[in-house]
């Protein structure tokens, strides 16, 4: 089983240090000490709980798409020049910036504060684990 601690398990969803505190005083988390004797919780239940808790705006269900990787947030940031278009999205804790021209930008009426959809459809992700072995 892997322990997270309290700090890291709210960073990972977006909540503050007391949220997870509530949540293993109420039982949505069980509690667990690491091995400094930290408040900590299971990884596993952990990522059921935010699965679960996932509550995104519905997406327009008129659009049929291939694409499963749907980040629905506000618009924190828009540089454009004649050609180009860099907007970033802010979907929860995630950043995500997208790189557009700028027609395509004018085109969609973005403005900073309104609410857009990244769509990502990718061949290659890439996956990081600290536990994992160095591939050479």
């Amino acid at each position: 089983m892997t322990k997270i601690r309290v700090s890291e398990a709210a960073r990972f969803l977006g909540v503050s240090d007391d949220t997870i505190r509530r949540w293993t005083e109420n039982g949505n988390l069980t509690p667990y000490k690491d091995n400094s004797g930290r408040l900590a919780v299971d990884g596993l239940e952990l990522a059921h709980l935010a699965r679960d808790q996932a509550h995104l705006p519905d997406a327009d269900s008129r659009i049929g798409s291939s694409a499963r990787n749907r980040f629905i947030g506000l618009v924190t940031g828009i540089t454009m020049d004649t050609v180009m278009a860099q907007v970033e999205l802010q979907c929860g804790p995630f950043r995500v910036v997208s790189l557009m021209s700028s027609e395509a930008a004018r085109e969609l009426d973005l403005k900073l504060g309104s609410i857009a959809t990244a769509v990502v459809k990718a061949t290659t992700v890439i996956i990081e684990s600290p536990h994992g072995k160095t591939a050479i």
